[in-house]
């Protein structure tokens, strides 16, 4: 299957992070994703070290931005991101200052509509104010307290309001990613369980690079 394939790096020691990351990238993983626990303990000396150790490697910064989103977007495409994050439940005004700096700076804006009330209308509002992917996202807290919840549910309605690439994340199984990208996403992320054991944001398999080698290439395939 012609998808990009995208890991999310949420570890919080960088030489942990760095080692996964390198991993992802021989197991044929497209994007890296320094994701916001690692960005939290680690800031933009994670993303330097991300791009200086994987030059040529696309990177998504997971800011999940609420405010300050033109600084924000900014310092990150500086330290060597290609893609950031602004929440959908953030103000219109820093949607459209984040789109504005990755204009400046070559970059992309993903849109994470997590907890909005009508998410495909705004994924289209989104779209409108010129971010380039949007992101279907069931959070690592909501679906651990509520059981049962998927992006899975939100997708389609979703994928039918826009027509910029969209991305679905949240405590999906292997299966339930491969079938993300059947119901029209672009992009699949992988992260929990791969990444995430159990409660705690460490490596959850020594064997992670053949473990993400093998999902790979079920994507591939799929």
């Amino acid at each position: 299957m012609d998808a990009t394939i995208q890991i999310s790096i949420d570890v919080i020691d960088l030489e942990e992070a760095l080692a996964l990351a390198r991993a992802s990238v021989a197991a044929g993983v497209d994007w890296l994703e320094v994701g916001t626990p690692l960005i939290l303990a680690e800031g933009l000396h994670a993303v330097r070290a991300f791009r200086s150790a994987f030059p040529d490697t696309p990177i998504v910064v997971d800011l999940k931005t609420m405010d300050g989103a033109g600084l924000e977007a900014e310092m990150m495409f500086k330290a060597g991101g290609n893609m950031v994050v602004v929440m959908g439940q953030a103000h219109d005004a820093s949607i459209i200052e984040q789109v504005k700096m990755a204009k400046q700076y070559g970059g992309r804006v993903m849109c994470d509509v997590m907890l909005c009330p009508d998410k495909p209308g705004r994924a289209r509002e989104a779209q409108e104010m010129g971010v380039d992917y949007i992101i279907v996202h069931t959070g690592f807290d909501e679906r651990n307290m509520i059981q049962g919840l998927s992006p899975l549910d939100d997708l389609p309605s979703v994928l039918e309001a826009v027509t910029i690439p969209v991305q679905a994340v949240g405590g999906l199984s292997v299966d339930q990613a491969i079938e993300t990208l059947k119901l029209g996403a672009q992009i699949v992320v992988f992260g929990a369980p791969l990444v995430i054991s159990g409660t705690e944001f460490k490596a959850a398999d020594p064997n992670f690079e053949v473990q993400l080698r093998e999902i790979v290439q079920r994507v591939r395939e799929a």
